[in-house]
């Protein structure tokens, strides 16, 4: 098994960019969902109820994410957001203290191409921070409790991830397919990849080998 992709999402639930290598922490990829999109009240704003937002895009540069290239602080970045969100939407940085509004179960996502062939969709779909390639077609769902180790990294497997509304969307065009959940749900009991949290921190590639260990 190796390393097929690797993701970042700078801004939580727009769309995001892939890597040829990053560190992995604690907190999972460096830079994943740095900034989030919030209501007036302090609830999160995301693509499940405003998809609009998988319509942006959202890289990290230098000074911080940018959102269509631009800043992600800057006026011109944050009227995109309110068009496709809400008109009181604001943009905010995490801040260190309420991973549950950062991450909405654990801080990385993993996905294998197995599992993306037996879907038969798009596996961006599924919003994975890594795409494990060379894995027979359901071999993910037996890897709860077991741990990944790519290099220096380990990850610790918790559970299948429970998937929502989002994977209704087509990355690209944002056209909404409904049959799609319905076919996650009748054939996959509605779960597909995995939470995962990090158990040693390190520097992951595109083409690393992945090992499966015990739990």
């Amino acid at each position: 098994m190796h390393v097929a992709e690797l993701w970042r999402y700078p801004v939580k639930s727009m769309r995001g960019e892939r890597l040829e290598s990053v560190r992995v922490g604690v907190d999972g990829v460096e830079g994943d969902r740095v900034v989030h999109v919030r209501q007036e009240d302090g609830r999160v704003i995301t693509s499940r109820f405003r998809p609009g937002l998988l319509g942006l895009s959202a890289t990290l540069g230098v000074d911080g994410p940018l959102i269509d290239g631009l800043p992600w602080d800057s006026p011109e970045a944050l009227e995109r957001v309110r068009r496709a969100s809400s008109a009181k939407a604001e943009l905010v940085a995490f801040d260190g203290h309420d991973r549950g509004q950062r991450y909405d179960v654990l801080p990385l996502t993993v996905l294998t191409d197995g599992m993306a062939r037996a879907v038969g969709v798009d596996h961006r779909r599924f919003r994975p921070n890594i795409l494990i390639g060379g894995v027979e077609e359901l071999a993910e769902t037996d890897w709860p409790g077991r741990s990944l180790r790519i290099g220096e990294l380990v990850i610790g497997v918790r559970n299948r991830r429970s998937r929502c509304v989002m994977t209704t969307f087509d990355p690209d065009t944002l056209e909404q397919d409904a049959g799609v959940l319905r076919q996650l749900v009748r054939e996959f009991d509605g779960q597909v990849a995995l939470d995962c949290w990090v158990e040693q921190p390190g520097r992951v590639a595109v083409g690393d080998a992945v090992e499966l260990e015990p739990a």
